[in-house]
């Protein structure tokens, strides 16, 4: 047991080391990271209009201008709101912003009905929850110098919603079968629910975002298949979905779990 706690205890020495000194850019790398898919996405928008719009009228019958409002919609909110929050300007308004086409998206597109891809959609809420709560520690209250009477608390909720929306990022790897590589899936699970806790949180998420760049640059290289193939579209989406989550767990690694977490109760004990 003691051997155990040894080794866990340099792993976060590690941890600790690593944080120190990628402390001042680490924020910009997971928000950067994090916004990613709606980058691309509102970049695909500009660069596949006639496609998307043709795909919306088809499967809604809603008329080609109702089809281009859809996309120019898809493509300024995104791109508009990816802009504001590395220009960190009004980034609570981009984050509602992003909710906004994240909803628009689940329905317009019937991720609603697709359980895979609706719980894709809400780990990439989870991610923007995260973004919106880190946000929330630069303003300044109103009442400077008066005791705290748990005005941080909507920010903590917060943190640990998007922890734990992060998590469903994970459910959509499993299958129910025994592999090697589900054996792999199942430790990085474990891994997230000690995130989703708060429990080592900021050694688990570390790990995680080790593990899953490794397995995202190795299974989702769409840059390898060629554009008339439409697995590279495929490949793509999961691979900027998978960023964001990165990115999300980037920002847990860089500002913590957040009060609402077994880390954060474990310093009162």
């Amino acid at each position: 047991m003691s051997r155990q706690s040894e080794l866990m205890e340099k792993a976060e020495d590690a941890a600790d080391t690593v944080l120190r000194y990628s402390k001042h850019f680490l924020p910009h790398v997971a928000r950067f990271c994090l916004i990613s898919t709606f980058l691309e996405d509102g970049i695909r928008m500009w660069s596949q209009w006639g496609d998307q719009r043709d795909y919306m009228n088809q499967a809604w019958g809603c008329g080609y201008f109702l089809a281009s409002l859809f996309v120019l919609i898809n493509l300024l909110g995104q791109i508009g709101s990816c802009i504001m929050i590395l220009s960190r300007q009004k980034v609570g308004i981009a984050c509602g912003i992003l909710f906004g086409i994240i909803s628009l998206q689940t329905i317009a597109y019937s991720i609603l009905w697709d359980f895979h891809f609706l719980l894709r959609n809400l780990a990439l809420a989870g991610g923007v929850l995260l973004l919106l709560a880190e946000s929330k520690s630069e303003g300044k209250s109103l009442f400077a110098g008066l005791p705290s009477l748990g005005e941080n608390n909507p920010k903590q909720y917060m943190q640990l919603s998007g922890r734990i929306l992060l998590v469903l990022m994970f459910l959509t790897l499993f299958r129910l079968e025994f592999s090697p590589l589900q054996m792999v899936n199942l430790v990085g699970l474990v891994l997230m629910l000690l995130v989703a806790v708060g429990y080592k949180t900021k050694l688990s998420a570390l790990v995680l975002v080790v593990w899953l760049t490794g397995l995202n640059f190795y299974f989702n290289n769409w840059w390898s298949i060629p554009d008339y193939k439409p697995m590279r579209d495929f490949l793509k989406y999961d691979f900027f979905q998978t960023l964001s989550v990165i990115g999300g767990l980037l920002l847990v690694v860089a500002f913590g779990p957040g009060g609402v977490s077994m880390d954060e109760h474990k310093k009162k004990w």
